[in-house]
C-alpha cells in the first residue's frame, strides 16, 4: 500500500472533523471577518493549536483579500495551498548514511515499537540496520527491543539493566563502524523534564557519538503521541533545553482526530516530522510526505 492510501487511512478522523466543521462553516456562503473569526476556532479545535491557526487565517484572510476571493471553495484552495507553503519552507529530512539515530522522548509514545517499525523501514530499503538498546534505566526495556530485533532479524547490542547508557552507545558505534552498518538506532530511557540525571544522560551519549563517530550523519528524533495533541508540543520545548532535535516521529496518528498538530509541529518549531505511524503493523511507519500530507487532509 502506498504512502498517499496509507496517510489517507491513518487521518481518517482528522479528515472527518477537519472537513465536516470547515464545509459547514463555508456552506454559510459569506465570506466575512465572522467566518475568519469561526474558522480560527475550528483550527483550534482540530490541535492546530492558537498561536498558529492565528498566524494561518491572518495568512489566507489578506490572500484572499489580495486575491478578491468571494467563493467558499476559493477560501478552501486558499487554504490548502497556504498550508502546502508552510510545509515547503520547513526544513526537510534527508537521511544520510552512515547515520546514527538517537530515539529521544518520554516513556508511553511508543519509542520501542518505533524503533523497530523504523529498522524495519531501513532493511525494506536496503540498508544494514543495528539496533543500542540505550535504554538501560526501565526494567524489561532492552527485552522488549530484543523481541524487535528478533522480529526484524537486527543486530542488536546490549549490556545488562543500570549499565552506563553511554557505554552502550559506546560500543554500539564500534561494531557499527567494524561492520559498515549504515543505519544505527539507539534508544534511550524515556524521561521527564524532571528527570535531570536521566537528561544528563542524553548530552553524555551525544558527547559519545560526536567523539566516537565524527563521520556519521546524526540525527535526534523526538517521539511524539499524536493522540496527546498540543500536550505533545511541550515535549519538545523540555528535550530541546538538552539536546538539539533534529526531526518529529509522530506515532499513533490513526487513532485520532487531532493530526492537526502536524501543522502545528511545522508551524510553530520549524521542525521536520520524519516519519508517522499509520497503524499498528511493522510496515506501518512511514517517511513523512508533507504534500500529501495536505492533500490527504481536502
Amino acid at each position: 500500500m502506498g504512502f498517499f492510501k496509507k496517510i489517507g487511512q491513518a487521518l481518517k478522523k482528522t479528515k472527518e472533523a477537519w472537513t465536516r466543521k470547515i464545509d459547514a462553516l463555508l456552506s454559510k456562503g459569506e465570506i466575512d471577518d465572522e467566518l475568519f473569526d469561526d474558522l480560527t476556532d475550528i483550527l483550534i479545535s482540530c490541535d492546530i493549536g492558537v498561536k498558529a491557526s492565528l498566524e494561518i487565517v491572518e495568512d489566507l484572510r489578506t490572500e484572499c483579500h489580495k486575491k478578491k476571493i468571494r467563493t467558499a471553495e476559493g477560501v478552501k484552495q486558499q487554504l490548502k495551498e497556504n498550508l502546502e507553503s508552510y510545509f515547503e519552507d520547513a526544513p526537510q529530512i534527508e537521511i544520510d548514511y552512515p547515520a546514527i539515530i538517537t530515539i529521544i522522548g518520554v516513556n508511553g509514545v511508543g519509542k520501542t515499537t518505533t524503533i523497530g517499525k523504523m529498522a524495519n523501514y531501513f532493511k525494506e530499503n536496503k540498508k544494514s540496520v543495528t539496533l543500542v538498546a540505550g535504554d538501560t534505566f526501565r526494567a524489561a526495556a532492552s527485552s522488549q527491543l530484543n523481541e524487535w530485533a528478533g522480529r526484524t532479524k537486527t543486530r542488536i547490542i546490549k549490556h545488562a539493566e543500570g549499565a552506563d547508557a553511554a557505554a552502550v552507545v559506546y560500543d554500539g558505534i564500534a561494531s557499527a563502524k567494524a561492520n559498515k552498518t549504515e543505519v544505527l538506532i539507539v534508544d534511550t530511557a524515556g524521561r521527564l523534564h524532571t528527570k535531570t540525571n536521566l537528561m544528563e544522560e542524553l548530552k553524555k551519549i551525544e558527547r559519545i557519538v560526536d567523539r566516537e563517530y565524527p563521520e556519521a550523519h546524526k540525527y535526534n528524533f523526538i517521539v511524539l503521541d499524536a493522540t496527546t495533541g498540543q500536550n505533545a508540543l511541550s515535549q519538545i520545548n523540555a528535550f530541546a533545553e538538552y539536546v538539539q532535535i533534529d526531526g518529529i516521529v509522530l506515532t499513533k496518528l490513526d487513532g485520532t482526530a487531532k493530526g492537526g498538530v502536524v501543522i502545528a509541529i511545522e508551524k510553530e518549531y520549524k521542525l521536520p516530522v520524519a516519519f508517522v505511524g499509520t497503524g499498528e503493523g511493522i510496515n506501518d511507519l512511514e517517511f513523512f510526505d508533507a504534500k500529501e500530507f495536505v492533500e490527504s487532509l481536502f
